[in-house]
């Protein structure tokens, strides 16, 4: 229960920033609803910032409704992995429970960078914030799906060659010391490779058809809306961060349940989590590098178990819970200077 609490106050605390922060939109986003038979109008390339036009335009930041349904909801999921991990420590004994705890703690802190990509996706696709919630479905089903996958075959590396051991554990010592010295993500995507996979991938046009994937070109080909552009890039920036991710949790465990159980309790999360800090992140300038520390920890404790060190269970689940609330509580005593 005590990462219940944690967990609890650093989003009721991170819905306070978001709304204390969050900067009003003077750029109307609109969308044109178009018809079948109907072209559309006024279709500008987004990649100079601008979108097809119709009618109905506005585009509102999240309101403090918004914000504290969110936090509800991803309190919901906190609570919901909380009583899983304690049906866990029933029927399975303390140690697996300890294992649960601290891979959901591991994976829920990752899934914070991942949230810096969304809105970095979101922005430069400039995807209306009515079809964000949609976006993020799409790519959580393919993140869940995807992980499993990734999931069966680390543990199954891991079982039968030990040396992947070493490997996992310089990924997770090399995404560290990245995450330490690069400083915040690159605004700018159109010169990121995933953005520049998705677009050789598909055939895409430049506007929105309504919330559609798809839409006909005048050509009548069938090509992708920038918002199918922007799911493809989550699922496969979803894929690098889970090369980081499953290796972190497998420090922990190397039960497929307990590998599996605590990324999707934390990809269930990201959807409301996303809405909480979308806004706050700026407000939390050291979650970044305690997410680095983590990554940092869980590789010396990989290391130190291929060389039969073994760190226990409770003590690596109270250095997760101790860096994750020391880096928020950091943020909140230390917040950042306001940007004029």
């Amino acid at each position: 229960m005590r990462c219940l609490a944690l967990l609890s106050a650093a989003l009721w605390h991170s819905s306070r920033i978001a709304v204390a922060i969050a900067p009003p939109r003077s750029d109307a986003i609109v969308l044109h609803t178009r018809q079948h038979t109907a072209k559309p109008t006024a279709a500008i390339p987004i990649d100079g910032g601008s979108l097809a036009l119709s009618a109905r335009g506005g585009a509102a930041t999240a309101t403090d409704q918004e914000i504290a349904s969110a936090v509800r909801k991803t309190i919901l999921v906190v609570a919901a992995a909380c009583a899983f991990g304690v049906g866990v420590g029933v029927t399975r004994g303390r140690e697996t429970a300890m294992e649960f705890f601290a891979g959901y703690l591991v994976e829920q802190s990752l899934s914070v960078d991942n949230l810096f990509v969304f809105i970095l996706l979101f922005e430069y696709f400039k995807v209306p914030p009515s079809m964000q919630g949609r976006a993020l479905k799409w790519g959580i089903i393919g993140a869940v799906l995807m992980r499993g996958v990734m999931i069966l075959v680390g543990v199954e590396l891991v079982q039968r060659f030990r040396s992947v051991t070493l490997v996992f554990a310089g990924i997770l010592l090399a995404s560290a010391v990245k995450l330490l010295t690069e400083g915040d993500h690159d605004d700018d995507m159109g010169e990121n490779g995933l953005v520049a996979l998705s677009r050789k991938m598909l055939r895409s046009v430049s506007y929105y058809d309504g919330d559609r994937f798809f839409t006909t070109t005048r050509d009548g080909l069938r090509a992708a809306t920038p918002l199918l552009l922007c799911v493809v890039c989550i699922e496969l920036s979803d894929f690098v961060f889970a090369v980081d991710s499953i290796p972190a949790v497998l420090a922990i465990s190397k039960d497929p349940f307990i590998v599996y159980s605590s990324n999707i309790f934390a990809i269930a999360a990201l959807r409301s989590l996303y809405q909480v800090l979308a806004a706050a992140i700026e407000g939390l300038p050291y979650l970044r590098p305690a997410v680095a520390l983590i990554l940092g920890f869980v590789g010396v404790k990989m290391l130190a178990e291929y060389f039969h060190v073994h760190i226990p269970t409770a003590t690596s689940l109270a250095v997760i819970i101790a860096i994750l609330g020391g880096g928020v509580a950091l943020s909140l005593a230390l917040p950042p200077p306001k940007k004029r």
